[in-house]
């Protein structure tokens, strides 16, 4: 049997990829690598960002941000005929309340939904569903 591959990392669009970044260098403490500026022709919000977790490892390492021309900001939890998610992050955290304090400071915002005791789901600035548990 051929050895299991692992994914290093993931990517997810955005309207403006690099102030994104920021935002996920904040919430994570991942180091911002790569900040790419728009190309010829496009708008000064397009471009690419890369973060790594800052001490590497096994695991997810690398979060890549980028520019979506069409963005649309998925409705959650979906409803018919919106935009709904392909993906989401989920975090672990040892302090639920701490961790979400930091979140609201970096810029995410806490969904009116909370389907769970011991999970709390949040939005980037941009409307991408992220999830911290205890774990």
């Amino acid at each position: 049997m051929a050895r299991p591959l692992r994914v290093s990392s993931v990517s997810i669009g955005a309207p403006n990829p690099r102030e994104l970044a920021r935002f996920y260098e904040r919430l994570l403490g991942w180091t911002v690598t790569a900040l790419e500026g728009p190309a010829p022709g496009e708008p000064e919000n397009a471009g690419w960002a890369q973060l790594r977790h800052p001490e590497g490892g096994p695991g997810l390492q690398t979060l890549n941000i980028e520019w979506e021309k069409e963005y649309t900001r998925p409705t959650w939890p979906s409803v018919p005929g919106t935009q709904h998610i392909t993906a989401h992050l989920d975090i672990p955290v040892d302090d639920l309340d701490a961790a979400v304090a930091r979140a609201l400071e970096a810029g995410a915002t806490l969904t009116e939904n909370q389907p769970q005791e011991d999970v709390r789901v949040l939005f980037d600035p941009v409307g991408h569903p992220f999830c911290l548990f205890l774990g």
